[in-house]
């Protein structure tokens, strides 16, 4: 079968049901603060959507909105699915619970019916769960270990990939004595993890074009695998770094794109002043991730989709890994929420095993469901 053709469907199938609750879960540790935020929190939530369709559901993120989905309710399987971009423009805000409704139909997961793999798929990831957890300790060293044991947990949980937030200076810190603390902290994590482990900074454009250039020179023997927002988008910025890096011998990548990004930022990437695009793969949806990663293919320009804070970003970027052409790691933001059984991903070596069982892999508790959609949820 042609996972892009539609044949198979029943014509006669219309959308006859959207419902959304609100899932609730914790993270493994509170998350500390980042260069621009506060304490992210140890709660994590995110909408989720149950789409019937000829009497069979998909669930997955969405955030549409109830007059959104009203507006859908009756429209034919035919006026949704196209083959030129799988789901139509009209139906992107419920494109994740769809791709999980035709995976179902098809019984397969949604890594086969995007890529056809039809192989086991286990994807490259790393913890990102590195944050600000450190600034009510007055001492470097106590910084250090706090971040090195947390890294270590990460390890111990399969992780051989890790992300760490940096620019303490740019708000919570002073200026020079935060960016110390950056510097040393990064090191300090390389040393617990060994060589072998990738490790990536962030500073959430919390760094200006010289903190970067230091930073990356007093950490140049962790061997950092990308620099991610060092500073908000800017091509002479980049440029001007892009040389340097070249002229000390520095062998780091620079992603970018997460949030509020630049508008040339894929023509800069293409220029070769970014090497990695990070637009966040539920706001940027699949199908446009799908269509410019082969356009960023053919520059050399690798994906890294953005997701933290959402839950479901983690097994839908699992899924997706092997469509996506040039996607580097899956970010994994470790949470757990009762009603969602994500036992069908686990990780080993760096590693995520994902699951082949149709869909995107996760067992929703319908009773639970249920419940909540009596409790707070919406139906039409």
């Amino acid at each position: 079968m042609k996972m892009k053709k539609f044949s198979d469907l029943d014509s006669t199938w219309r959308i006859e049901k959207i419902e959304q609750v609100l899932m609730k879960g914790e993270r493994r540790r509170t998350a500390g603060c980042n260069a621009r935020l506060g304490v992210h929190g140890k709660e994590v939530s995110f909408p989720l959507v149950r789409i019937t369709i000829g009497g069979i559901a998909g669930y997955s993120w969405s955030r549409v909105s109830r007059e959104a989905a009203a507006a859908f309710i009756g429209t034919p399987i035919g006026e949704i699915f196209c083959e030129d971009q799988w789901i139509k423009d009209r139906f992107q805000s419920i494109q994740f619970p769809l791709f999980d409704w035709l995976a179902n139909v098809r019984g397969i997961p949604v890594y086969q019916l995007l890529s056809g793999q039809s192989t086991p798929l286990s994807v490259a990831c790393y913890d990102t769960s590195l944050y600000f957890d450190d600034l009510h300790l007055s001492s470097e060293a106590d910084a250090v270990k706090l971040l090195q044991e947390e890294a270590m947990q990460g390890y111990n949980e399969g992780f051989r990939g890790f992300k760490i937030k940096v620019g303490r200076g740019a708000m919570h810190m002073d200026l020079m004595e935060g960016t110390k603390r950056d510097i040393a902290i990064v090191n300090g994590i390389r040393e617990v993890v060994g060589p072998a482990c990738n490790i990536s900074i962030d500073a959430n454009n919390g760094y200006n074009l010289n903190l970067t250039k230091h930073v990356l020179k007093e950490t140049a023997h962790a061997n950092l695998l990308w620099m991610e927002e060092a500073f908000h988008e800017d091509d002479r910025l980049y440029r001007d770094l892009k040389a340097w890096l070249a002229k000390e011998e520095i062998d780091v990548m620079i992603t970018d794109g997460e949030g509020l990004a630049a508008g040339p930022i894929v023509e800069w990437a293409e220029q070769g002043l970014i090497d990695a695009i990070q637009y966040d793969l539920k706001d940027y949806g699949i199908v446009n991730w799908l269509k410019l990663a082969k356009r960023l293919a053919a520059s050399g320009v690798k994906a890294a989709p953005h997701n933290y804070g959402g839950f479901y970003g983690n097994f839908a970027s699992a899924q997706v890994y092997p469509a996506i052409e040039g996607f580097m790691f899956v970010e994994w933001d470790e949470a757990q929420i009762q009603g969602i059984d994500t036992s069908g991903y686990t990780i080993q070596d760096g590693k995520i095993s994902v699951p082949s069982t149709p869909g995107f892999g996760l067992h929703i508790d319908t009773d639970l469901y249920e419940s909540k959609l009596r409790d707070g949820g919406w139906a039409v």
